[in-house]
């Protein structure tokens, strides 16, 4: 697999954070032990003599000379550049512009870059899934050839007098809010909560502190949630542990706790431009821009995500409306519905609270993704994005358990092409991946909605009519079907649109 570095993490090292430059140091490890190839853009050598500090510039030009540089990569002409909806005003953005026509004109697998600006145009061309931060690609590339299963701490819930208030983990929080340290000892007199997530030397990694309010007003504006509503009062994930999605472990947790206690919104608070993996991971997931609020004298951006107890009627394509109403979800005539076998070992990854069901915020860390990635050589064809899958656990429980909404379908029968668009999602190994690509093999990008309150066996199936053989690949199930499991599962979050 060929790996293209950016411009602005060869410059950025030499100011960066030690765990950045860790970071891609490991990259750069696993990369070469598994002769994965790191190369460089012609147009990043441009960018690196642009810089008006000469000696950064030397030392820049001496690090990207240690990497092959991409040959002959295709120039964007300006009517490409029109075509594609990219923005090209200054030197910077040409540049940026041609690195990331690199990648999707495929001359390599993933770009791995810090530039919020190139993740943002990444999304523009619907090349977001290959382009990846240097934490994200270094867990990627850990993964993808990992000898023995990862098993790292889950989240936690605490009480906030049981933190160290002091850590360096809050440095940045306190840099960003003057009054922070008061407000912490405040809140955790009142016995505030909070989520958290703990590196493998069991260092505070990641954090989410949470309150329910009733009403808020929450804008300087005066404008207000009505209902019940959770507010995430602080939420950062460390850089130590970017990359492992303990944003989406969080989002999983809020949400699960919100729909459990009938809460109506959720929302949270950011300092504008300080939070951008943060708000962009947010945005994902629902939420959106809804005013401002004066904190500390300044101003942060207002995030909320709509969370109705009752699914609502919106026109919207069934996969908007799963984005913006998770866990809620569009079920029509137009939705196909499949059920999905998948074997006991890989139901356990990705769905690891499914397992014993020992607590609501019990995670395994494979599982942590609400966004995920199926594996198989089903040759069904019609699956499109906004279908709903019915997960049916063969082999020891023979039961559907879970519920996923179909992102998009690929099949592929190259491994490196397969393993471009799992990169941020993928529990398969670089191994599984290669053997599996033998035959052409289909991707199916799905997200996560729920789990059944109780799992439909085999027998339920047949009795009901739902299928009529055994279940060894992927089958379309009717419509009566599915509203049969509507019903005997008592599901209440799926809208029914017809």
């Amino acid at each position: 697999m060929r790996i293209l570095i950016d411009t602005n993490i060869i410059i950025s090292l030499e100011d960066s954070s030690k765990v950045l430059d860790e970071s891609f140091g490991e990259l750069a490890r696993l990369a070469n032990e598994y002769n994965h190839q790191l190369v460089v853009h012609p147009a990043s050598f441009e960018d690196i003599k642009r810089d008006s500090d000469k000696k950064r510039q030397q030392i820049s030009l001496s690090r990207i000379r240690k990497y092959p540089v991409l040959e002959d990569p295709p120039i964007p002409a300006s009517s490409d550049i029109s075509s594609l909806g990219l923005a090209e005003a200054n030197e910077n953005d040409r540049i940026d512009n041609q690195i990331l026509y690199a990648i999707y004109r495929d001359t390599a697998n993933i770009l791995v870059t810090e530039d919020r600006g190139v993740h943002k145009k990444a999304e523009i061309l619907d090349i977001s899934d290959r382009v990846h931060h240097i934490q994200e690609a270094s867990e990627f590339l850990r993964q993808l050839h990992a000898k023995v299963r990862v098993s790292l701490p889950n989240i936690t819930e605490v009480f906030l007098h049981q933190i160290d208030s002091s850590d360096i983990f809050f440095d940045t929080l306190r840099a960003d809010y003057a009054g922070y340290d008061d407000w912490y000892k405040r809140v955790s007199r009142e016995g505030r909560k909070s989520w958290i997530y703990r590196t493998d030397a069991d260092e505070l990694g990641a954090i989410a502190i949470y309150k329910e309010e009733d009403d808020p007003i929450v804008t300087i504006d005066n404008r207000a949630l009505r209902g019940k509503v959770l507010k995430l009062c602080a939420f950062k994930v460390g850089e130590k542990v970017q990359g492992r999605k303990i944003g989406e472990l969080f989002l999983k947790a809020a949400f699960r706790y919100a729909t459990g206690n009938k809460l109506e919104h959720i929302y949270m608070t950011m300092r504008p431009g300080k939070y951008s993996l943060l708000e962009d991971l947010c945005v994902d997931f629902g939420f959106y821009l809804f005013g401002q609020t004066m904190i500390d004298n300044e101003l942060d951006d207002v995030y909320v995500k709509d969370h109705p107890i009752s699914p609502p009627s919106a026109e919207l394509t069934a996969l908007d409306y799963q984005k913006r109403y998770y866990p809620h979800f569009r079920c029509g005539a137009a939705q196909g519905k499949y059920i999905v076998p998948i074997v006991p070992a890989y139901h356990e990854i990705l769905f690891p609270d499914m397992q014993m069901q020992p607590s609501l915020f019990t995670y395994s860390p494979a599982g942590n993704a609400i966004k995920q990635a199926y594996l198989c050589h089903a040759k069904i064809h019609g699956i499109a994005p906004g279908d709903i899958l019915l997960f049916y656990r063969s082999g020891d429980l023979q039961a559907i358990t879970s519920i996923g909404i179909v992102e998009s379908v690929h099949e592929y029968s190259e491994p490196d092409k397969i393993m471009e668009i799992v990169s941020k999602r993928t529990v398969y190994s670089y191994d599984q991946i290669v053997e599996m690509a033998k035959k052409k093999t289909k991707v199916i990008l799905f997200r996560l909605v729920t789990h059944l309150s109780k799992s439909l066996s085999y027998k339920w199936l047949l009795e009901e009519g739902v299928v009529n053989g055994i279940i060894f690949t992927i089958r379309r199930i009717s419509d009566e079907s599915f509203e049969k499991i509507v019903e005997e599962c008592e599901l209440c979050n799926c809208f029914f649109a017809d």
